[in-house]
């Protein structure tokens, strides 16, 4: 399956779709340049959805932490939603769950700020 993003907007909370795997040599660099371009674009606020990833590995784990850092230092916030559960393991184990807000719903996410 190829790796693919997409961007929306709901309100004033840019959404990242992403789909397929985030794994070195495959979607780790499209999941960058996505966040990339929303915080060159001015947005404060982000929201990556997880529903449709099928794999992630350390590389993606990697720059998953690298995106919510870049969002820190422009003073944006960024927050998961609709983890998988192989992913929400994984984040589990190297206990970064603790660092990001995950929710279970669009709403809920989009509320959240």
């Amino acid at each position: 399956m190829k790796s693919t993003t997409a961007i929306r907007t709901v309100g004033d909370v840019t959404i990242v779709d992403l789909k397929g795997k985030i794994t070195i040599g495959q979607g780790d660099l499209q999941m960058r340049e996505s966040i990339r371009q929303v915080l060159a674009n001015g947005t404060d606020k982000i929201v990556v959805n997880m529903k449709e990833v099928t794999t992630i590995d350390s590389t993606g784990v990697g720059e998953l932490v690298g995106c919510y850092n870049a969002a820190m230092n422009r003073g944006a916030k960024l927050k998961l939603m609709n983890l998988p559960s192989k992913i929400s393991d994984v984040l589990t184990v190297t206990q970064l769950i603790t660092v990001f807000d995950v929710y279970n719903s669009e709403e809920e996410a989009v509320a959240s700020f």
